[in-house]
């Protein structure tokens, strides 16, 4: 104590107070230094992630399974659960993984678990209190990690088990848990349906123009969050309490230490194109329902099914299920909004709030969230595929959202889910700070260090990052440039020879005296819409054709034809006879045909 009292007393002169200051500072000078210097060399190509200015990456390893959740233990032992453990038949669907030379990959490899997977949906990772939490599609389970040993030997503890006899079959069926500081445990009960339709007679989906249910009686056990008491184990659903409701689909959840509340990032609903294609465009499908951050709060309510957020318009609007159409509001308004909304289907599957020393203070002020990537957006691109970070301000998002790492997808336009070489999955922070992102594909995971100035970093190492924005599977879809709805060739060359191959002949070469050719021609191969107003409208004068001129006597075709007719046809000649032009799409035709009035 007189230690202390001293040492209160020194402070006090000027002197040493100064001395202590530049002192304090080069101990945190040499402390990030020595982190640099004990980090591991990041990959050239970082191993093909793209990140902000001065972060590296490494591949820790390359192809474990199907992997989802993973988590990082206090020495860097890392946990991964499968999704399912195919080799071993459900069994085994735990990855330990040990990096024994301090290169950055992992040596050790273990696979282990006594429990048994089913189905396809397996999540949930998570090291609290010093015990591995493992989650499968209808239990919790728990064991005591011992210091220096990768796979835990103490026996298996059940803290939760879901008894709902069809859990393998709903949809929505993934437990990740997260834990608060007054010792309560919270897991998702996720919805059997898609939006709400009567599973029993329809199925998960519904049918077309199908009303919802109300009152929706999947809320009753279903479609929320439900608190435990962590102490205990053997649990059922009932032994909880329903913290909050309203919520479809939750793969990723955490407590967030900025503001001590729970954040979870919900999947939003799909097929309303298929399901409502008299209210929805397949851009209005494609991109609005939002998949949203949730700041969940005891009571709240974020309206599934009865709503949805629309993250372009920032509000909550009415499910079509239930008299909606895009448009109203209605009793959605009553419901809980979101603190930030993603575009739609991108498939959010974990957040994290970065805590650790090693990255720019920015990042310790906001969450990171991984894209799974979408499935439902057709016929625009597929879209996700991404790892994002939400900026906070004073313990609240921003808004805004920046591209942390790309790089995944492995192909510029993802037209269909399994063009993507990677999808993103599982976030973790490992003890030095570095940040490990595992993926469901193959099981690849990778480690992203810092290794630059952390006052220095700004808008000038997020400039990169921000132009990414403009990929296809980021960006906002142009609702006809990017339709990827294109003529179909084979329809357009039954059609050609149908009402085109009498005059331009079978070869597309014409008749060398009336009908010009289309090989090779720039009415062909040039502007879209001049070709398709030709189709749909005919032509009637002189033109020029390769150097030749011709005089047009070109029928209108615009009565008998519909528009995918027509963008099978022109992307047809555009992509025959030698001509090696982009197809035509039916939206391209609407939009000429709105245009000339048929």
């Amino acid at each position: 104590m007189k230690f202390n009292n001293h040492f209160l007393i020194d402070q006090r002169n000027p002197v040493i107070r100064t001395g202590m200051l530049f002192l304090l500072i080069a101990l945190v000078i040499i402390s990030c230094s020595k982190i640099s210097r004990t980090l591991p060399a990041g990959l050239p190509d970082n191993g093909g992630l793209f990140l902000p200015d001065k972060f590296e990456a490494l591949v820790v390893v390359d192809s474990i399974g199907k992997a989802r959740h993973l988590a990082v233990n206090d020495n860097g032992d890392i946990y991964v659960k499968l999704t399912f453990n195919r080799a071993m038949k459900g069994s085994g669907g735990t990855v330990g993984l040990r990096d024994l030379n301090k290169d950055g990959r992992a040596d050790s490899i273990v696979y282990f678990g006594d429990y048994k997977d089913i189905g396809g949906s397996a999540v949930g990772m998570t090291i609290h209190d010093g015990y591995l939490y493992t989650s499968t599609v209808n239990q919790v389970l728990k064991n005591k990690l011992t210091p220096g040993q990768l796979v835990p030997q103490s026996k298996t503890e059940v803290v939760l088990t879901d008894l709902d006899p069809n859990v393998a079959r709903n949809w929505h069926t993934t437990k990740p848990v997260a834990f608060d500081r007054k010792g309560y445990m919270y897991v998702p009960f996720g919805t059997p349906s898609d939006a709400g339709q009567d599973i029993t007679k329809y199925g998960p989906i519904g049918i077309p123009g199908g009303k919802g249910l109300d009152p929706s009686p999947e809320l009753e056990t279903h479609g929320g969050i439900w608190r435990f008491d962590a102490s205990k184990t053997n649990q059922t659903q009932k032994d909880g309490y329903k913290f909050a409701t309203g919520i479809r689909s939750v793969v990723g959840m955490v407590w967030s230490p900025l503001d001590d509340n729970l954040y979870a990032v919900m999947n939003g609903i799909d097929n309303f194109r298929t399901i409502f294609p008299d209210l929805y465009t397949a851009w209005q499908a494609a991109v609005p329902p939002s998949e949203p951050l949730l700041k969940v709060t005891e009571g709240s309510d974020f309206g599934w099914p009865y709503a949805y957020y629309d993250h372009m318009l920032k509000k909550n609007v009415l499910q079509p299920g239930y008299g909606g159409d895009g448009k109203i509001i209605g009793r959605a308004s009553k419901f809980d909004v979101p603190v930030i909304g993603f575009p739609g289907h991108w498939a959010p599957m974990d957040v994290m709030f970065y805590q650790g020393n090693q990255f720019p203070e920015r990042y310790k002020q906001g969450a990171f969230v991984a894209f799974h990537g979408s499935t439902d957006r057709s016929p625009y691109p597929q879209a996700g595929y991404i790892v994002c970070f939400v900026p906070f301000k004073n313990g609240a998002p921003t808004g805004e959202w920046e591209v942390f790492a790309d790089g995944f997808t492995g192909v510029d336009t993802v037209i269909n889910t399994s063009d993507a070489v990677y999808r993103p999955m599982g976030l973790a922070t490992g003890p030095d700070g570095s940040l490990y992102i595992s993926e469901s594909n193959k099981g690849k995971i990778w480690r992203v260090m810092y290794k630059g100035d952390k006052k220095e970093f700004g808008k000038k190492q997020l400039a990169g990052m921000e132009l990414r924005k403009s990929r296809s599977y980021i960006k906002t879809p142009d609702e006809v440039k990017d339709n990827l709805h294109r003529g179909d060739r084979l329809a357009g060359s039954i059609l050609y020879n149908t009402y085109c191959a009498s005059c331009h002949q079978r070869d597309g070469k014409g008749d060398n005296s009336r009908f010009p050719p289309l090989a090779k021609s720039e009415w062909v191969t040039g502007d879209k819409q001049r070709l398709i107003n030709v189709i749909l409208n005919g032509l009637d004068g002189e033109i020029t054709v390769n150097g030749q001129s011709w005089q047009g006597m070109m029928p209108a075709h615009a009565e008998f034809l519909d528009d995918h007719a027509i963008a099978s046809i022109s992307t047809y000649i555009r992509q025959s006879f030698g001509n090696k032009a982009g197809p035509v799409s039916s939206l391209e035709v609407a939009e000429v045909r709105k245009k000339s009035g048929n």
